[in-house]
Parts: structure tokens; sequence; C-alpha cells
């Protein structure tokens, strides 16, 4: 609509009030109140154990080192920023980056669950972004399957001896595709009146168009701050690789 308008002002704004749209209920982060009770339960049961291994898993982090605060706060504020710009779509969605991949490369994929609570939680609190009754199906997508989608492939990639940057780039690439796979899901099993198949396809419909070129992104944007963080954060003594094991 914003095209039919005249004039860089009107378009800029009009842009940027597309941006901070919250109306779409089929977006990567589910909105309050959209998915049935009953899911929004499982899915939050469900992402419980790995909140608690999660939370252990950076208590023993930190008392190792001490450093690994200023990481995961890199990390987290990583994946505020990027997860909340919301990019509409054709297809009638919208969409966004993640941001676990840096961190799953930083220090793998148990630590992206609390940190995405958190993020999930401010977003849904201060922004309407995503929701506190859905939380539970938005950290699984988010904080759960991707980030282990990205860690798996990672590892994977580096044991055939891939060179470091291709591996960090699929890494990211395929840990946003994963959480974009994983919401289509949750919103087919809540919502297949014609079936679960033919939901599960209209749901991820809605998302290619805008995920596929955004999560390309992701992966070029992870390698370039990623080699940032390795040649300014630490001096030459430290041992940077202790964290993207």
């Amino acid at each position: 609509m914003h095209r039919v308008l005249s004039g860089n002002k009107l378009r800029v704004l009009c842009v940027f009030l597309a941006l901070l749209s919250t109306q779409h209920a089929f977006s990567m982060h589910i909105s309050e109140g959209f998915l049935p009770p009953f899911w929004c339960l499982f899915w939050a049961v469900a992402a419980l154990p790995f909140i608690w291994l999660s939370i252990r898993f950076i208590s023993k982090r930190v008392q190792m080192s001490p450093k690994a605060k200023i990481l995961l706060g890199i990390a987290g504020a990583y994946i505020f920023v990027l997860s909340a710009i919301k990019l509409p779509s054709v297809s009638g969605s919208s969409s966004h980056l993640t941001g676990t991949g840096l961190g799953v490369i930083l220090f793998g994929s148990w630590a992206m669950t609390s940190l995405c609570v958190i993020v999930l939680l401010f977003q849904a609190l201060l922004l309407a972004h995503g929701g506190i009754t859905t939380l539970g199906a938005n950290v699984f997508s988010m904080g759960i399957a991707g980030p282990i989608v990205a860690l798996l492939t990672y590892k994977g990639l580096l044991k055939i001896r891939c060179n470091a940057s291709v591996a960090i780039f699929l890494s990211a690439m395929l840990g946003n595709l994963a959480t974009y796979l994983l919401t289509s899901l949750q919103l087919a099993l809540a919502f297949h009146d014609k079936g679960f198949s033919a939901s599960l396809l209209s749901f991820m419909g809605l998302f290619a168009i805008t995920q596929i070129p955004l999560s390309i992104v992701e992966g070029i944007v992870t390698v370039l701050v990623f080699r940032f963080i390795r040649k300014y954060a630490f001096d030459q003594t430290s041992d940077f690789t202790h964290y993207a094991k």
C-alpha cells in the first residue's frame, strides 16, 4: 500500500510502521492467545527439562571461566536485537532472524535455551512480540530445536574438516530454518482441520518465501560477528577455542 504514496519520508515511515506491526498471528514468535491451552501447556512442559539443564550448564560454565559472562551477554544481546525485528512477508506472515547461531558456536546449544527464555520473555512483555502463554512453544522452536540443529551441523562439518567459516555459516542458516520448521509443525499440530499434512505444508508456505533468504543472511552475519569477536574481544593469549567446543 505504501508504494502508491509519494515522497521518501512517507516511504520510510510506512516501512517503519510495517516492521513494528504485531497484528500478524502467523509469525515466527507465536502470538499471545493463538495456541489452544492444551498445546500451550504441552510445549511448556516439554521445554522445562531443557531449561533446567540449560541453567545448570550456564552455572558450571561461568564457574569455569568468568569471561563467559561477557560472551553470554553478547550472545543474549545479539539474539534480542536480531529476533526483535519482524519483517513482513508477501505471503501474509512475518519473520525474523533468530541470532542463536552465534551463541551455539560460542557455548553449544544448552546455553541458548536460557538465553531465549529471557529474550522471549522481555519481547513478549515489552514489544508484544510472542506471548506468555506461548512462551514454551517459542522457546522450544527457537531455543531448543534450532540450536540443536545448528550445533549438530557445526560439529559434523568440523569433523569432516570443512572450512570453519563455511561451518559457521551453514550452522546458523540451518538453525534458523529448523526454528521455522518446528514453528510450522507446532501450528499444524494445533490447527489441522483439513488434515495434518495439508496444514503443515500450508504453514510452511507462509514462512518459506521470507525465511529462506533470511536464513542465508543470518549465516553471513554470524560469520562476520564471530570473526569480530575472535579478533577484538580476546587477546592473543586467551583460549578462545574453549568457548567454541
